[in-house]
Parts: C-alpha cells; structure tokens; sequence
C-alpha cells in the first residue's frame, strides 16, 4: 500500500471530486473517492493568498494499493494537469 499527501492549488475542491469521480472512483460521504485498488480523503484548505491574489487549495490523501499506483497517479495526472497559453 503507498500512501502519497498531495497539496494542489488552483483546480477547485467539487472538481477535483468530479475528476476522481471520472476516473472510476465512488463519492462515500462528504470528502472521500474510493475506486477499485484506491481511496482519495480530500480536505479543503485556507486559500493561499499573495497580496489581493487568493487561490483556493486542497490537501489529497491517497491511498493506492500497489498493483495500480503507477497507472492511477499518471491518470490523476493527466488529468490535472494545467498549462499557461
């Protein structure tokens, strides 16, 4: 089992559900995603705040049973992932 504390800012809290959510994963409760072989606990954070600028932030739980770690966090990643244009 490994288990991995992500921070994120900047993809908000209901969207980051609704990507677990996409990726096979079931809403239990308010803040916890559980797929087959994975949980995700999500817990909303202060904004992080420089100068007038605040951006929202989460704090990721993952607990990922080995045999789909790696296929799981390359997903997740994907499908966070943000580019500037």
């Amino acid at each position: 089992m490994r288990t991995i504390v992500h921070e994120m800012r900047g993809i908000p809290y209901y969207l980051l559900k609704e990507y677990l959510q996409e990726l096979g994963g079931t809403l239990h409760g308010e803040d916890l995603i559980q797929g087959d072989g994975w949980s995700v606990k999500i817990e909303k954070m202060e904004p992080f705040r420089l100068f007038s600028l605040s951006v929202g932030q989460s704090r990721l739980t993952m607990e990922l049973e080995e045999r789909v770690a790696d296929d799981f966090l390359e997903r997740f990643t994907k499908k966070t992932l943000r580019a500037g244009g």
